[in-house]
């Protein structure tokens, strides 16, 4: 199975403006993402998806391949629907361009989810939740998923709801899993995506992933130990950096 990574990459943030070109570790953020994801065995082909030149200059001034989207896109899934659209590959890995810390196996196992589950159209994954709080917080995705694995619903809500008593976070198999915001899509079913109006249940909780519910598809959740940690604010940003140096550090 052909297998692309595509890092969607936007210059503008709200809360880190210029996030992709980050170098306060030598490396801009954005290669660091890049080249983790090339460490994946999956992957045949590694592109970043970006609007901004700036971006497309610094990911070709250390190698990278990138190419230049619309500016209109509403979504991530969108502009990366926009080059898969001209790639020739049987699966579509969405890795988030501030996501330095995710681990090249991760992304190995989602492209094995969908080589192995023939009848699902996208993988996710997944971890169990250990604290009240996330299982509690509107901010923080859950996913319930049948004895095959395969996603039945999302939700900001705590789900499964316990009815009676307190929910249990340490059954094995788990029973309450965290959504983490990664996927790898059959090409044809990415390209339906786009084109496909929001659904109902979409707009209702503001999940993307609904929409692929709605049409009747299969998403296939793998569950991974611990979550990755992004990078979506300053203080994310110098924690990683720190991280980095120490790492550089231990090696000296």
């Amino acid at each position: 199975m052909k297998t692309a990574i595509v890092i969607p990459a936007r210059y503008g943030s709200t809360r880190l403006p210029g996030k992709p070109l980050l170098r306060s570790t030598g490396k801009y953020l954005i290669q660091h993402v890049y080249e983790l994801a090339c460490r994946a065995k999956a992957a045949s082909q590694v592109i970043v998806a970006t609007d901004d030149t700036r971006i497309l200059s610094a990911v070709e001034s250390f190698g990278g391949t990138a190419v230049m989207t619309r500016k209109d896109h509403q979504s991530g899934t969108d502009r990366i629907a926009e080059v898969a659209a001209g790639l020739d590959a049987d699966a579509i890995v969405n890795l988030q361009g501030d996501e330095p810390q995710f681990e090249p196996a991760a992304l190995d196992q989602l492209a094995d989810l969908l080589k192995d589950d023939p009848k699902a159209d996208v993988a996710t994954l997944a971890t169990p939740i250990r604290d009240r709080a996330i299982y509690l917080s509107p901010n923080c995705v859950k996913v319930v998923c049948d004895d095959a694995g395969r996603a039945l619903y999302f939700s900001r809500s705590p789900i499964p709801m316990v009815r009676d008593g307190a929910p249990d976070f340490a059954a094995d198999p788990p029973q309450f899993l965290l959504h983490l915001g990664v996927y790898a899509y059959r090409r044809d079913t990415l390209l339906r995506l786009a084109t496909t109006p929001p659904h109902p249940l979409e707009r209702t909780e503001k999940l993307e992933q609904l929409r692929v519910l709605g049409m009747g598809g299969v998403i296939r959740v793998g569950v991974v130990p611990h979550a990755h940690h992004g990078v979506d604010t300053p203080a994310d940003y110098d924690a990683f950096v720190d991280g980095v140096r120490g790492i550089v550090g231990r090696a000296a």
